[in-house]
């Protein structure tokens, strides 16, 4: 009994900890304001960074509320693994750029987000079933997508900050 009175509360404090992030990462993005104190965005096209920030602002929403709510709970692990995919990437996003530190940093929130997305597991057993036939081609195609990111990261390296101001 402890143990599971343990466990959830550390889940909780994990998930409002990610909340509070990604809600704060997003709004910046949204609006506009402050988007320079982020590592990488001054390439990055506006109407993707306002995707971007859109998606960080909805995943607090998809990982908190359902539960709060006590409906839908099967979105929370399915919210907390699509914010290590997306962190994960970004962190690949950083390897590229040779940003190590923030590299490091979103790689730390991804194992977050899939410890909590692990934790929460069991309350898909509540949500819709997905037969096997097409859950399995849908983490084939995932995998083969995976696999093409990391080698368009590794393959075409960001050019360095000190290369693009000799450019201009």
């Amino acid at each position: 009994m402890l143990t599971t009175t343990l466990l959830t509360t550390t889940l909780w404090a994990a998930q409002i900890l990610l909340a509070l992030f990604f809600l704060f990462a997003g709004l910046p993005k949204i609006l506009g304001r402050g988007i320079d104190r982020w590592t990488g965005f001054d390439d990055v096209p506006r109407p993707l960074t306002i995707l971007i920030g859109i998606a960080e602002v909805a995943a607090p929403v998809a990982l908190i509320l359902p539960m709060l709510l006590d409906t839908f709970e099967w979105t929370t692990p399915l919210a907390a693994v699509g914010i290590a995919v997306v962190t994960l990437m970004a962190s690949g996003f950083h390897v590229r750029a040779g940003e190590w530190l923030p590299a490091l940093e979103t790689a730390l929130w991804a194992m977050l987000a899939g410890t909590v997305a692990i934790g929460r597991w069991d309350l898909l057993a509540t949500g819709p079933s997905t037969s096997a036939e097409l859950l399995v081609p849908v983490m084939a195609i995932v995998a083969v997508a995976l696999v093409v990111n990391i080698v368009a990261i590794f393959r075409a390296p960001a050019p360095s900050r000190a290369a693009e101001a000799a450019l201009r």
